[in-house]
């Protein structure tokens, strides 16, 4: 079965963007970032793959799951098809799927189509944010991918946003580089608290 993958950037005390969704202040450049690029190219949104020196192949995700709230920044600058190489899911209840014909519109329960999704022939699927969409889609996260930047924001779009529901993680990876950036894969840690 496909894998969901939470896999985002965050600040040390755990945001994931600025109050107003400001993310500009993470690094993109460092030996953390060539780790990354490397490791998982398709996260690179297709207008920037030509740094790549082309389109180099997917090597985890055939498709990736957002928010609208992470759809924004590229919708509102005339983007619409940000990952043009993976297929693209929007969580929206208020997106006109008409208005939006490169990527497919989400409006239901976003639970029940990952979970059918995840039943479907295919490679591992990107959740690629924000913090409202992973606290609902927590249960089903398979693996969260963190890029730990050495940054404390205050405050902010937190990595889950969720109500007080304790989750417990295995730590797979962690590498740390000289950036300052680490690294983290974790695993649910099988049976959770009721």
């Amino acid at each position: 079965m496909r894998k969901l993958v939470y896999y985002v950037g965050s600040t040390i005390d755990g945001f994931i963007a600025g109050p107003g969704g400001e993310y500009d202040f993470f690094p993109t450049e460092g030996d953390h970032a060539a780790y990354l690029t490397a490791t998982l190219p398709e996260a690179i949104p297709t207008a920037y793959r030509s740094v790549l020196g082309g389109d180099p192949p997917n090597a985890r995700f055939d498709a990736v799951v957002m928010g609208r709230g992470t759809y924004d920044p590229a919708r509102t600058v005339g983007i619409t098809s940000p990952y043009a190489h993976l297929r693209q899911y929007v969580v929206s209840r208020s997106l006109p799927p008409a208005d939006y014909p490169d990527v497919e519109i989400v409006s239901g329960d976003p639970v029940a189509f990952v979970r059918d999704l995840k039943s479907q022939q295919g490679r591992d699927i990107w959740l690629c944010g924000g913090g409202n969409l992973a606290g609902q889609l927590l249960p089903e996260i398979d693996e969260l991918f963190v890029k730990l930047y050495p940054f404390v924001a205050g405050s902010g779009i937190p990595l889950v946003d969720r109500g007080f529901d304790p989750r417990r993680f295995t730590l797979i990876e962690a590498r740390p580089f000289d950036s300052g950036a680490v690294v983290l894969r974790y695993a649910p840690a099988g049976p959770q608290p009721a």
